[in-house]
């Protein structure tokens, strides 16, 4: 039984070593051994070093590997698997960049390699083998974001800096292990000697290989991490797919599952993470299985692996810039991508872009931004705000949803509301938790004017609408959660789209001349042009939940095999 005053940390290493760590069995081992390469290796030689990409696995037949992470002029032993053990986790499935090396420990070692593509089409065909390497995989990189002295990638900015915060939400959101360093703590002190940093090199980021670079871009941060995939092979003008899928909040990621287990050559676009809006849900209670509730993060995260093991290829960030068109080609659209040279053109496209966070109408709210300001209520955003008291504007689901997270730390919550009841737009179970909260305040009929402070929000000033009363509330932080736009100003005019600008489907763009002279109707979800689908939060008329988004993709890749089947 678990004692009152056990080490969380401790208590969780230990009830997950059994899932993290398993042994690979005869009839595994039977199944792997076509796919691999045996190899013997002597004491020291290297198995893998941080930074590579598209490992192969590793399992050991006989001796002993050394995993550990170089640190300057220190290592820290990370494991010491033996027979039967295998290395790796969800970088294997992913292609991302190694965060550690492996070297042999015993005098000799023999291993059986499994490489990257080969192991992808195992974990899907070979269930004995799948269930237990995924569980792992996902366990060991659970375990290695709590380990406490594992650094992965490091970030050293100066104190409560906006750039220092993106980099950090970024890396985080993107769910790779690192650590955020202040350049004015003697940690940070030590590593800009080390490393020749001044101020005006921040933020910088420590690649796991010990390389500094020095006020990164979001690409090359990317580039390092290894989300941001070559999507070509050399210098190909011309990247084929079967399905292009804009955007990976949960309906891409759904389409991308269910394309990719159905064999369809997927890739995957995202501008800055997946997992959209609903990735920056610190609790979603009423989506279908999970009777406690699943975090966004957590939910989006394992549809992404679910994908990945599928085959579907991801890139990140990386941005759609133009969308054309060429009749009659079997690769009838063409995609323009942000830093990729060449043109991505693909059977189909479906188009889940979502919509982008409304900005507050507040005086001052520009200067603010992720330095006070913040569109997400999750660990990374709740550390700044314990013991204060917080600001959340909005009436809708996502509002009530940070406002209960964030009360859990904060002193007191400010659910700032236009209107004069949660009720209209708020789940009945949550507004009515939101207004039994404690240290929740509802302030009905009224909007933030203004926003002030230093480096950071110190003080935003409130006004009652129906009074017109204004009042000053000292705060860190201001979570806006107002509703969205639809990302569509990219597409072009032949994609039809409503008033708001979200993209008319179905029924209502058979009119449309590209239909017309048509051999069939579109679709649910098919848009004004065949073969492009658009699914989620960016179509017209779709249910605004997560669980509707994660249905309609599904839907869309119905749409898509059949407009495969039958071109229009």
């Amino acid at each position: 039984m678990r004692t009152i005053d056990a080490d969380p940390d401790e208590q969780f290493y230990r009830d997950t070593e059994a899932v993290a760590f398993p042994k690979i069995d005869d009839r595994q081992l039977a199944l792997l051994e076509p796919l691999g390469k045996r190899r013997t290796l002597r004491r020291g030689e290297m198995v893998f070093k941080a930074g590579q990409r598209d490992l192969p696995l590793t399992v050991i037949l006989r001796g002993e590997i050394e995993v550990f992470e170089k640190r300057e002029e220190t290592e820290q032993i990370l494991g010491t698997p033996g027979v039967r053990d295998f290395v790796g986790d969800v970088a294997m499935l992913q292609g991302t960049s190694a965060l550690a090396s492996a070297r042999v420990k015993s005098d000799e070692a023999e291993i059986l390699q499994v490489p990257a593509a080969e192991l992808r089409r195992a974990l899907v065909e070979l269930p004995g083998v799948g269930e237990p390497v995924v569980n792992a995989f996902i366990m060991r990189r659970q375990r290695l974001m709590r380990d406490r002295e594992f650094a992965g990638l490091r970030v050293i900015a100066l104190r409560d800096t906006r750039e220092g915060h993106q980099l950090h939400d970024f890396l985080a959101k993107n769910h790779v292990p690192h650590r955020l360093i202040e350049f004015e703590g003697e940690p940070g002190q030590a590593l800009a000697r080390r490393f020749n940093l001044t101020s005006r090199d921040l933020p910088a980021l420590i690649a796991a290989t010990g390389a500094p670079w020095r006020r990164p871009s979001l690409r090359e941060v990317a580039q390092v991490a290894g989300l941001l995939r070559p999507l070509t092979q050399g210098d190909e003008s011309e990247i084929h797919c079967d399905l292009a899928i804009v955007g990976a909040g949960p309906a891409g990621l759904a389409a991308a599952v269910y394309a990719a287990s159905e064999g369809l050559k997927t890739v995957v676009l995202d501008g800055y993470a997946p997992g959209g809006q609903a990735g920056s849900s610190s609790l979603i209670e009423n989506f279908f299985g999970f009777p406690t509730g699943i975090s966004g993060g957590d939910l989006t995260y394992r549809a992404q692996l679910q994908a990945y093991r599928f085959g579907a290829k991801f890139s990140t960030p990386s941005q759609a810039l133009a969308l054309s068109f060429h009749d009659g080609e079997e690769h009838r659209a063409s995609l323009q991508i942000e830093g990729c040279f060449a043109t991505l053109r693909s059977k189909c496209v479906l188009i889940s872009t979502g919509a982008d966070y409304r900005r507050l109408d507040a005086e001052g709210r520009e200067e603010f931004e992720n330095s006070g300001v913040y569109y997400a209520a999750t660990a990374l955003e709740g550390q700044l705000c314990g013991g204060a008291t917080v600001v959340v504007a909005g009436a809708g689901n996502s509002a009530g949803q940070a406002a209960m997270y964030l009360s859990e730390g904060a002193a007191k919550v400010l659910l700032v509301v236009r209107g004069d009841d949660l009720r209209k737009s708020m789940s009945d179970y949550l507004s009515r938790r939101v207004e039994a909260c404690q240290n929740i305040e509802i302030l009905h009929r009224t909007e933030i004017r203004k926003m002030t402070g230093g480096k950071m929000l110190e003080k935003v000033e409130l006004e009652q609408l129906e009074t017109g009363e204004r009042r000053t509330v000292e705060t860190p932080a201001v979570f806006s959660m107002i509703g969205a736009k639809p990302c569509t100003n990219w597409l072009p005019p032949e994609i039809e789209r409503d008033e708001k600008g979200f993209i008319k489907t179905g029924t209502a763009v058979a009119a449309h001349p590209a239909w017309q002279k048509s051999k069939r109707p579109p679709g649910p979800l098919e848009t004004s042009m065949p073969g492009i689908f658009a699914a989620g939060d960016v179509r017209s008329g779709s249910v605004k939940r997560c669980a509707a988004a994660v249905g309609e993709g599904g839907m869309a890749i119905a749409g898509v095999q059949a407009a495969l089947a039958s071109p229009a």
